[in-house]
């Protein structure tokens, strides 16, 4: 069986719900920590006047018994403050690079019917079952993070540092990256942006630290970890790519300086890469689909926000005559945003490989398993 999970809910409906279904039982389940990312979602420089609406916190409606998971499916829920869809009417000028004409011509309905369920804001509960997940993989000392990396054409290279300093450096920064020094820069484009009416988007980067050999596997198209991951991450709004490791740059280069040279380190043995170490590691963790040992890194390029302040032009679906795009209450930029939606929605990726690798029927056996699978890995 696997780990899997499904969404609902509309932007300005009552609630938004995961229902969660393949969490082994006998975890120790914190919501504090769930609401944390929820909180970093809302967060970050360039948001809009939503996120002073809504204080995101996960109601946990089943799947636990005195605050420990029983392995049955767990139901999330985030309610909406901003609670108002009968209230709203519908849009008569589609809007550029949303849905709204593709999804309206599709269902020959309303534009609200489409912009209410594609609108970003579905990822407060995709964002609530990956810090689920990443709850299990903690369990397995795997740590998880996202920064931003780019935003606006401004490149925010992350520096080479050990993950709590990684955290430490993203925690200080209000646009999330690993060089907060750097923040009154982006955050002065941010602004020039926002008043000339436009937006900006970026490129963040996961990095997952502490994972096992064999994640994901080679034999079957559908079952290949990297290929998941594409899925999973290209299914958040806006995301228009996505790169695992080098990604593009490979393409460019020779194959001598692609490939990760490997050697051997007895003194490494006992860790996650069995001993086996490499000088670089351009796969970014993953090789014909499987997790290799070395650190997961992906990057994900998001676009700019669609809807415009000064809206670009489009069409009155009535009258079909040319009209201004409508515009209806948006982020400046939701960069920052992206990098916790992406972090999170690649966790559960992980977190899914990890529990048909290791089982999901309890925590203890999946333990278990993990050890004989290292013990026979370095006998081999």
């Amino acid at each position: 069986m696997t780990l899997r999970y499904w969404t609902a809910g509309e932007s300005h409906g009552k609630a938004l719900l995961a229902l969660v279904d393949g969490f082994p039982a006998g975890m120790k389940l914190d919501t504090a920590l769930i609401d944390q990312e929820l909180r970093r979602r809302q967060g970050g420089y360039g948001r809009g006047g939503r996120m002073r609406i809504e204080t995101d916190t996960v109601d946990v409606l089943s799947g636990i018994w005195k605050g420990e998971t029983l392995g049955s499916p767990i139901a999330l829920q985030v309610i909406n403050k901003d609670y108002k869809l009968e209230r709203l009417g519908d849009l008569q000028r589609p809007r550029p690079g949303h849905g709204d004409l593709t999804g309206s011509i599709k269902y020959l309905g309303s534009i609200r019917g489409i912009l209410e369920r594609a609108s970003a804001r579905e990822t407060t509960v995709r964002v609530a079952a990956g810090a689920l997940a990443r709850q299990l993989l903690s369990a397995f000392h795997i740590d998880v993070i996202g920064y931003v990396v780019e935003l606006g054409g401004i490149k925010l290279d992350p520096v080479d540092l050990p993950f709590a300093e990684r955290l430490q450096r993203r925690e200080a920064s209000e646009v999330y990256s690993l060089v907060p020094e750097r923040d009154d820069e982006v955050k002065q484009l941010i602004d020039e942006t926002g008043k000339a009416g436009d937006t900006l988007g970026g490129i963040v980067e996961v990095r997952i630290e502490g994972l096992p050999f064999g994640l994901g596997t080679h034999a079957q198209w559908d079952l290949k970890l990297d290929g998941r991951i594409a899925q999973a991450v290209m299914a958040v709004q806006a995301i228009k790519g996505v790169e695992i490791g080098l990604g593009f740059e490979a393409a460019r280069r020779k194959g001598s300086q692609v490939h990760d040279p490997i050697s051997f380190d007895p003194a490494e043995r006992d860790s996650t890469s069995l001993g086996f170490s490499r000088p670089t590691n351009n796969a970014g963790g993953l090789e014909a689909g499987m997790t290799n040992g070395q650190p997961l890194v992906v990057r994900a390029a998001m676009k700019p926000i669609s809807t415009l302040a000064k809206p670009l032009g489009s069409v009155n679906l009535e009258t079909k005559e040319p009209e201004a795009a409508q515009y209806e209450r948006s982020d400046v930029c939701a960069v920052s945003a992206a990098s916790v939606i992406v972090e999170n929605v690649v966790a559960f990726e992980v977190a899914r490989s990890f529990v048909e690798k290791f089982g999901n029927d309890s925590l203890a056996e999946m333990q278990a398993r993990l050890e004989l699978f290292n013990k026979m890995a370095r006998e081999r």
